[in-house]
């Protein structure tokens, strides 16, 4: 497959648009790009006095985000790299500050369908896994390289595996003969290292492992946390940042951030007044995630554990 080939279909687009409610003539950053679908849609709402800047880690990404919202101009700005550092490419561009902000977490349709990037054991590939291609640190670094402690909390924290520690054992014991190179030796190592692995099973036993070093080796959730603040402190007052997870460890880190920025109080519940002096920065908009519906998770089942949640600068 080739670059031209990316594709990915965005997940609740409807829902999305209606919690940013992007206006005309506004400055949107987009920190995810993907395909550039859920960027076109705000493109199209901002209209021709509106700007966005497209941020991705995937050069494949940037290239086919760039056909398809070409048809917009200058009005869109396209730049490779970390939403974590969304304000540094904010302030290259001379804005103060944006309107709104959108995070699709994750990895692409595009990314685990495409073999040769390692994301999925699908199909056998090397160990990569890395969002940036030109990252140091891959899967295969990672399992042949780190301590087995190491490994057994990467997979514990990041996967919630709860036979870390057995896997890591196993890993440890097998690259001591010969290094791992690839998702099916790794993902058929897992099978055999856990107990009823071979026991035919919905979710693979290898998933946990998988997501977990994904997340290792791309530095997911540390990204996540500054890109929360980051965005915060970004948005012009009425501006709203939207962020869909696909995992309990990305809705967790969300629902947090956004809870303690919109109620920061630290007094005790017996205090009559607050004397903290902290004030709220941010509205809540969605009291609870907003999910797919049947329909949307009939086409694209991937949007089934999708969670949206967004909030409101004051």
């Amino acid at each position: 497959m080739t670059p031209g080939d990316f594709h990915h279909l965005s997940v609740l687009p409807r829902e999305v648009l209606a919690l940013l409610q992007p206006q005309p003539g506004e400055r949107f950053v987009d920190g995810t790009l993907g395909g550039g679908g859920h960027a076109g849609l705000i493109l199209e709402a901002i209209g021709p006095n509106g700007q966005l800047l497209g941020l991705d880690r995937d050069p494949e990404a940037l290239q086919a985000a760039g056909r398809r919202l070409a048809t917009f101009g200058d009005r869109v700005i396209l730049r490779q790299g970390n939403f974590s550092e969304a304000a540094r490419f904010v302030a290259e561009l001379g804005w103060q500050g944006v309107d709104g902000m959108l995070l699709d977490l994750g990895v692409s349709s595009h990314q685990l369908d495409t073999g040769r990037r390692g994301f999925s054991f699908q199909t056998e590939a090397p160990l990569d896994m890395r969002m940036d291609p030109e990252a140091d640190m891959t899967a295969e670094t990672a399992v042949n390289t780190l301590p087995e402690d190491e490994l057994a909390r990467i997979f514990r924290e990041y996967g919630e595996e709860r036979f870390a520690r057995r896997i890591a054992r196993r890993i440890v014991q097998v690259r001591a003969r010969q290094p791992l190179k690839t998702t099916l030796e790794l993902a058929e190592l897992v099978r055999g290292a856990v107990p009823g692995g071979h026991v035919p099973a919905r979710i693979h036993p290898a998933t946990r492992v998988f997501q977990a070093l994904r997340i290792f080796v791309n530095d997911e959730l540390d990204s996540l946390r500054h890109g929360l603040q980051q965005g915060l402190d970004l948005l012009r007052s009425g501006g709203r940042l939207a962020v869909i997870s696909f995992h309990s460890l990305e809705d967790r880190i969300v629902k947090q951030t956004f809870r303690r920025e919109a109620h920061p109080c630290t007094c005790p519940p017996s205090l009559p007044i607050c004397s903290c002096g902290r004030q709220p920065r941010i509205e809540l908009l969605t009291r609870k995630g907003v999910r797919a519906g049947e329909a949307e998770v009939a086409d694209n089942p991937r949007a089934r554990s999708a969670v949206l949640r967004a909030v409101r600068r004051f």
